[in-house]
């Protein structure tokens, strides 16, 4: 895929932290990216100043991992709009820490339905469109699907499942002419979980590294697959 001019790329959860840098990254190279939000306004207002970049093209678009129609349908408008789905990137993510016992059943079933259910939701709409483009599905994991943590047990579960599911899943296509690679990133100063980035956070890797990563990826040679990266700060605090 070495040349990125005008492919096109769906991100999801790509309204800020990870998503957003990524979409960035892919639109300095002239990239075509829709990104998603479950909420329209966040959706459109991240893809209003993603066009201001003055380089390729954003699109924002509703939908909701959590369910397969709604993948459906994203993967419907964007394919409609521009004819291909090149790479997808499965971001979004959330995060419920709490020890066991006060961890609600609300907030286990949301863990997993968004972090591992809805990635199997978004490569299962956007499977058609990979194979005839023999496209790139990059999952946005974490350094939590391999080391475990106390208070963890959801978030734990949901990335240990996404890291081992990615790697299946790589297997699977790999001979269908499509790519996959999972990053784990370790600590990024996002929003995540309610976070408010500011300048204590410079230590983290920032979302814009992970972008210039998914775009290096993009850019390999296609005999080369790196599978799994786990990435993390160089010196942390």
């Amino acid at each position: 895929m070495q040349n990125l001019e005008n492919k096109v790329a769906l991100i999801t959860g790509g309204s800020k932290g990870i998503g957003y840098g990524v979409a960035a990254a892919l639109m300095e190279k002239n990239m075509k990216v829709a990104i998603t939000s479950r909420t329209a306004a966040h959706a459109e207002e991240a893809a209003e100043k993603l066009n201001k970049i003055g380089k390729g093209e954003a699109l924002g678009l509703e939908a909701d991992v959590r369910d397969l129609a709604s993948q459906q349908q994203a993967v419907k408008e964007l394919t409609d709009k521009w004819g291909q789905l090149d790479v997808l990137v499965a971001n979004a993510g959330i995060g419920h820490f709490a020890p066991i016992g006060e961890m609600t059943t609300e907030q286990w079933q949301e863990t997993i339905d968004t972090n591992l259910t809805g990635v199997f939701y978004s490569i299962k709409a956007s499977l058609p469109a990979l194979k005839s483009s023999k496209g790139y599905i990059i999952t946005i994991s974490s350094l939590a699907g391999t080391n475990f943590f106390a208070g963890g047990s959801a978030y734990n579960a949901s990335k240990f499942g996404l890291t081992g599911f990615s790697q299946s899943v790589m297997l699977d296509l790999r001979q269908d002419g499509i790519k996959v690679t999972t990053i784990m990133p370790g600590s990024v100063a996002t929003h995540f979980n309610n976070h408010q980035p500011d300048s204590k956070d410079d230590w983290k890797i920032q979302q814009e590294d992970i972008g210039q990563m998914v775009a290096d990826l993009l850019q390999m040679h296609p005999r080369t697959l790196p599978s799994k990266i786990e990435v993390r700060p160089s010196q942390p605090q």
